[in-house]
């Protein structure tokens, strides 16, 4: 019996709008005196600002779903990949693992396989990983020189760029559709 290819899915910025959520939150607690917030700008009070606000019990389970990583989603499904839910853990953020979970099984049920939850993603197995961050994505690729990663695009990641890497900005579906036929076809 042939082995599934197994499709990664990251959940906060792939299939979840983390940074959507963040933003509308951090522009509603701003001071109307301050500039728009900026995220992951390594400013101090902002950075305080988004540990409060992502602290909140039930604030992982109102996530509204992410558009570019759901076409991907979609796709995999359609090419007969096995799905898994593949999110990292905060560390200080305990209850966000459990309601990553119940998001999961509240939006995902009828798509995947499983739910691993992993402070590195590097060291969990797959063909296809879907990721928006770019230091996750290097670890899992150090380990796997023939994944194939497709990264939903957003400001952070828009520089980066790897031979293994899609960035799909949600005009380029059929290269990411090509490119997902290719990795799962292949030995």
């Amino acid at each position: 019996m042939k082995r599934p290819k197994i499709a990664l899915f990251d959940l906060d910025g792939t299939l979840a709008d983390y940074d959507g959520q963040l933003l509308k939150d951090l522009q509603r607690i701003a001071s109307e005196h301050e500039p728009p917030p900026t995220l992951y700008s390594d400013i101090p009070y902002l950075e305080a600002r988004r540990h409060v606000i992502t602290s909140q019990v039930g604030w992982f389970l109102h996530l509204q779903k992410f558009k570019l990583g759901w076409d991907v989603l979609e796709i995999a499904k359609e090419i007969g990949y096995s799905i898994s839910v593949l999110t990292k853990g905060p560390s200080t953020k305990h209850i966000a693992w459990s309601e990553k979970v119940e998001w999961c099984n509240k939006h995902l049920a009828d798509y995947i396989d499983g739910v691993t939850i992993a402070h590195d993603k590097g060291m969990v197995y797959g063909a296809l990983l879907v990721d928006d961050w770019p230091d996750y994505i290097e670890s899992w690729l150090k380990h796997r020189p023939r994944g194939l990663v497709i990264m939903p695009a957003n400001d952070l990641n828009a520089s980066f760029s790897h031979p293994s890497v899609v960035r799909y900005d949600g005009s380029n579906i059929e290269e990411v559709r090509q490119r997902m036929i290719e990795r799962f076809n292949a030995p």
